[in-house]
C-alpha cells in the first residue's frame, strides 16, 4: 500500500493534506514532531515522508542520515513557508530532499513525487 507520513504540528494543514491524500488513493500516517515521526517509521512502512522544515532542528545532512537509517530509500519532501530563505531551501535540496512551498496540495505532492502513483 502506498502511504505518506506527514510530520507537521499544524493540525489543520495536516488534516487537509491527509484528506487530500486519501481522496487520491494514498494512505496517510501522521505525526506532530520528528521524534513521533521516527517512532511511526519504525513500525509503519511508508512510501514518502513529508515534513515541515521548521521542525527540523538538526542540519539537513544530519536529518538526511536520520531518515535514511530509519526508512532506507524512502524519499523525503520538506515543506517550507513561502518566505523561507533561498539558502535554507538550497540546503535541503543539496541534502537530497524535495522542497515544496506551503500550503502543500495533496495532488501537488502526489504528482511531484516519483515514488507515488
Amino acid at each position: 500500500m502506498v502511504r505518506v507520513l506527514v510530520i507537521d504540528e499544524d493540525r489543520v494543514a495536516t488534516q487537509r493534506l491527509g484528506l487530500g491524500c486519501l481522496a487520491a488513493g494514498v494512505g496517510v500516517a501522521m505525526a506532530e514532531n520528528v521524534s513521533e515521526g521516527v517512532r511511526v517509521l519504525l513500525s509503519t512502512p511508508v512510501s514518502l515522508i513529508a515534513v515541515e522544515g521548521a521542525l527540523l532542528n538538526l542540519t539537513p545532512g544530519e536529518h538526511a542520515a536520520l531518515f535514511e537509517r530509519v526508512a532506507p530509500g524512502v524519499p523525503v519532501v520538506v515543506t517550507v513557508r513561502p518566505d523561507a530563505p533561498l539558502d535554507a531551501r538550497a540546503a535541503f535540496e543539496l541534502a537530497g530532499f524535495r522542497v515544496l512551498t506551503r500550503p502543500v496540495d495533496a495532488q501537488d505532492l502526489v504528482e511531484k513525487t516519483p515514488a507515488l502513483p
